[in-house]
């Protein structure tokens, strides 16, 4: 009688039984180990130990089973090898997948390729390699299914070329990649974002809807891209005036309304030129396209409040309804307990004051500058703070109703802080001479001016300090 050791099956069965647990221990403590640490790897070793390793243990005892009755009928042990051989073929591919593009280098090809190729490629090397299997292990005469294949995909794409044409054309621009999701791209007339890329068509968002244009048109046209260049991108606005606005100061005003955007790229000057008669041209560079939009509604409604403070005919518009003799002499009359003035002093102030307007987000006052008057806040509220780099506003306070900015026109004194109207602001121009005239003939109201400017000084300091950076301000907020 043949000891049982000596047995066919003994020694595939004892590695089966010994090896299986262990290799499954191993194989999940090291799927533990790289799911801790991030490692995308983790997926494919729990392929192989949840599905790879149990299909190739049933497919040797079956196979030894099926030798130990000594049966003809192998269609058990095919089975099973076939299994295991395609499972096998699913785990080389998603190992090839995570080394050549899961981990990927950014702008490296294997970054680059779209995700369409790679399931035409995992579908072809399925199909190989079930064909391979098949015919090893079933014996399967798999040249005469290729053959059909190759007929039938040649009868196809003579019948449906100019279609494929459109697609391989589609594919062959999504693999060059001349723009990505979130670009802006110019094609024929078409503008906007780019939201969606498939292997059919791009959509792109133009603001008044999803314009969706076909890969193989764009592969096929010229098109621009406008999110790739320098960084900035270039915006240009018409705008007009009167005819009687004197050219100079028109295109100073475009430029320091331009200048002032929170869209403005870093480090670049708006320019502003006459076209002739009432036109006018302004540019200035953006962070992108995608801030076209705001920054020239944000200049536009800048524009209206800067012009009529100018005097400015804006669209050859000269009135301002907000300027009265009225209005003026009412806001006089308002802030006349703070500048220390009886009702009988109002009209003899009215003619040396007057009215303006701030639009959001405007500056009421840079900082570092000697204010030309004292304004008083009479609606709105704007907020003071210190710039800081970066484009950083730390905030100190805010005025209101009432209360004013520019205190240091009463000492010749650049400002410490940036004045920011919060929302539409009115206020009432004090000039610097009217101001003088009234504290020399009003000792205390200079005393509590005095007493603004430094409590404002001091409040800027201590929240630069505050913040970090007050040895670099110090001596700037000491003015």
């Amino acid at each position: 009688m043949t000891a049982l050791w000596q047995q066919p099956w003994f020694w595939p069965v004892l590695a089966v039984v010994v090896g299986l647990p262990v290799l499954l221990i191993v194989l999940t403590e090291v799927a533990s180990t790289l799911q801790r640490r991030g490692n995308p790897g983790a997926r494919v070793v729990r392929l192989i130990r949840t599905y790879v390793v149990p299909t190739a243990a049933v497919s040797v005892l079956v196979a030894q089973v099926t030798l130990a009755v000594d049966s003809r009928d192998f269609t058990w042990t095919k089975v099973a090898t076939t299994a295991f051989g395609f499972l096998v073929i699913v785990a080389l591919l998603n190992a090839v997948n995570l080394t050549l593009f899961t981990n990927a280098e950014k702008g490296s090809w294997r970054d680059r390729l779209p995700s369409i190729f790679v399931d035409i490629g995992r579908i072809v090397l399925i199909a190989i390699g079930l064909a391979v299997l098949f015919s090893t292990v079933w014996g399967t005469d798999v040249a005469g299914l290729f053959t059909a294949l190759g007929v039938t995909s040649i009868v196809l794409g003579l019948a449906l070329q100019g279609a494929i044409g459109s697609v391989v054309s589609g594919l062959l621009l999504l693999f060059e990649q001349p723009f990505r999701l979130g670009d802006w791209l110019d094609a024929g007339g078409v503008r906007g974002r780019v939201v969606q890329v498939n292997w059919r068509a791009v959509h792109i968002d133009t603001g008044n809807g999803i314009q969706i244009t076909p890969n193989a048109s764009l592969a096929g046209s010229s098109f621009t891209n406008l999110s790739r260049g320098d960084g900035s991108y270039t915006v240009t606005a018409p705008v007009a005036f009167t005819t009687d606005d004197p050219p100079a100061e028109v295109v100073a005003l475009l430029q320091r309304v331009a200048a002032a955007l929170p869209e403005l790229w870093p480090g670049t000057t708006p320019v502003a030129v006459p076209l002739g008669g009432a036109a006018y041209e302004v540019s200035y560079e953006v962070r992108g396209p995608a801030q076209e939009g705001s920054s020239l509604a944000t200049l536009r409604s800048w524009l209206w409040y800067a012009a009529r403070r100018a005097g400015l005919g804006l669209d050859g518009d000269t009135t301002d309804a907000f300027v009265t003799p009225g209005r003026i002499e009412q806001a006089v009359a308002a802030v006349a307990p703070t500048l220390q003035v009886t009702a009988d002093d109002v009209p003899a102030l009215v003619p040396s004051v007057r009215l303006e307007r701030y639009a959001a987000g405007e500056v009421v006052l840079p900082l570092g500058v000697v204010p030309e008057a004292l304004r008083f806040v009479l609606s709105g509220a704007v907020a003071l703070g210190v710039p800081q780099p970066g484009g950083v506003l730390l905030p100190v306070s805010r005025v209101e109703q009432g209360d004013f900015v520019g205190q240091t026109v009463l000492t010749r004194e650049p400002t410490s802080t940036r004045a920011v109207a919060v929302s539409e602001v009115a206020v009432l121009v004090v000039p610097g001479d009217t101001l003088d005239a009234l504290v020399r003939a009003r000792p205390r109201l200079a005393r509590e001016l005095g007493e603004v400017i430094d409590r404002r000084r001091v409040a800027a300091r201590e929240v630069v300090e505050t913040s970090g950076g007050g040895t670099g301000s110090r001596g700037r907020l000491a003015g």
